[in-house]
């Protein structure tokens, strides 16, 4: 298994502008059809207020040629038009990214998507949003609590403990922080003073239920604690998910041990390679399945049904969220309504699926990878801001407001520094969690550490 993911983009040669066709805006008035029906994607806000992202989702059939489609905006029109600010986009399939640019800091716009066809110009539903003040210079302070540049299998405290690629991270009432060490296979606990001891796995590979102390795991990538003390575990080489109860005893929730594809019951299901976990108030799992391209969900008596996404890979947002598609779904999370957030790996993109399961992008997308190289692991804290580990080298923030922020470490530079915003360094960060104070602890995998993360005040 590889340390580093390679990025790569694989296109369905199908999927790219199957229904788009750009001609004159001239057509002829015996063209029949009726016009598509749009949702005005969100509105993320830039750092500096300068720019924005968004987009539109048709929902309907296309029965006629687009001529054009973007999103308009204005600050005084609240139902802004073609005759406004625009901006002129290109279609993945029912979907399209908008690139917003020559805003204003601390005002407020009106934005919808549009779509040009012979019937005339419809539009989505209208966003209002407020561009911020320049936050660009804003950063959070990061320290080492656990772990070193060393990699090993070692109990301790601070430096003197040792992992191997840590992955995922979960936290409990009393602020004790779980890791997924992964190349370890095994699951470790952090306290908020960052003593490390081990509470299943011995460091060698396996397949193994029983007492903490005799279980085995396989490369596990993510995990995360309920109020009982119980810990469910991705365990992405097992193909399996896994259940580490409060009395000490692993078991096997959900999957046979073989990597493919099947809803059912325990181990008539299987997943391929699944990677994130998120828990919501009902004991319900949910599991970025990564090599079935997959959003499943597992409830408490293991039983696993796919909630978004096609085997296939790709790229699609849709009004239906089993035909959406995804590719290499990472890390993933629920927020206060129980919408479902997934970052979408090689897609470079965070998505977003309703109670209703439509599903949208947040933010990034092929046509703007820049904004987040490699998304990996999601997380909310109790305010509902949106923390994203940036396996590029990373943390972003999505707050409230909209607005994305670094919050530490650059882009495509690797290392291992303590210190402020773009001061301090990572080496593909992965998991992440919020704490009830609101800092945010990170597995910076290939620094072999556990990092925390203290967001700047004044947002």
């Amino acid at each position: 298994m590889n340390k580093t993911l390679t990025k790569s983009i694989l296109f369905a040669t199908g999927l790219l502008a199957v229904f788009l066709i750009v001609t004159s805006c001239n057509k002829s008035s015996g063209i029949s059809g009726t016009p598509p029906t749009l949702v005005t994607l969100d509105v993320t806000s830039t750092a500096t207020g300068t720019g924005a992202y968004s987009g539109g989702l048709i929902t309907t059939t296309l029965t006629q040629s687009l001529s054009g489609l973007g999103v308009c905006w204005s600050t005084s029109n609240q139902n802004p038009t073609t005759a406004d600010s625009k901006t002129t986009d290109t279609a993945t399939v029912l979907s399209y990214a908008s690139k917003i640019t020559g805003l204003t800091p601390k005002t407020t716009y009106y934005l919808r998507a549009y779509a040009i066809s012979a019937s005339g110009t419809a539009y989505g539903n209208t966003i209002q949003f407020t561009t911020s003040a320049d936050l660009s210079a804003l950063g959070g302070t990061v320290s080492t609590v656990a772990g070193s540049a060393t990699t090993g299998f070692s109990d301790g405290t601070g430096s003197n403990a040792v992992f191997d690629s840590p992955q995922g991270l979960s936290i409990d009432a009393s602020g004790n922080i779980y890791v997924a060490d992964s190349f370890n296979s095994a699951i470790r606990k952090v306290t908020p003073s960052g003593v490390v001891t081990t509470v299943s796995g011995n460091g060698s590979i396996g397949y193994v239920d029983g007492p903490v102390a005799s279980a085995k795991f396989y490369a596990p990538q993510s995990l995360v604690a309920d109020a009982a003390g119980n810990i469910y575990v991705a365990d992405f080489g097992n193909n399996m998910i896994r259940k580490i109860s409060a009395n000490g005893t692993v078991s096997t929730l959900a999957g046979s041990g073989d990597a493919g594809y099947a809803d059912g019951t325990g181990n008539k299901a299987t997943f391929n390679s699944p990677r994130g976990l998120a828990l919501d108030g009902q004991g319900n799992l949910y599991v970025a399945d990564q090599g079935n391209n997959l959003i499943r969900k597992v409830t408490a008596a293991g039983v696993v049904t796919t909630i978004a996404g096609k085997t296939t890979a790709g790229y699609v947002d849709n009004a239906t969220a089993t035909t959406a598609q995804f590719n290499q779904p990472n890390g993933i999370a629920l927020d206060a309504q129980g919408n479902i957030y997934v970052a979408d790996l090689q897609n470079y993109a965070i998505r977003k699926i309703t109670a209703a399961g439509v599903v949208t992008t947040v933010v990034g997308g092929l046509k703007l990878s820049t904004l987040i190289s490699n998304p990996g692991a999601l997380t909310f804290d109790t305010k509902g801001n949106l923390f994203i580990s940036d396996q590029n080298g990373r943390i972003l923030e999505l707050t409230t407001n909209k607005v994305l922020l670094t919050l530490a470490g650059k882009t495509a530079t690797a290392g291992f520094v303590d210190g402020q915003g773009a001061n301090a360094l990572f080496n593909a960060p992965q998991g992440l969690v919020a704490d009830a104070s609101g800092n945010i602890w990170i597995a910076d995998s290939n620094n072999n550490s556990i990092r925390k993360l203290v967001p700047p005040t004044g947002i």
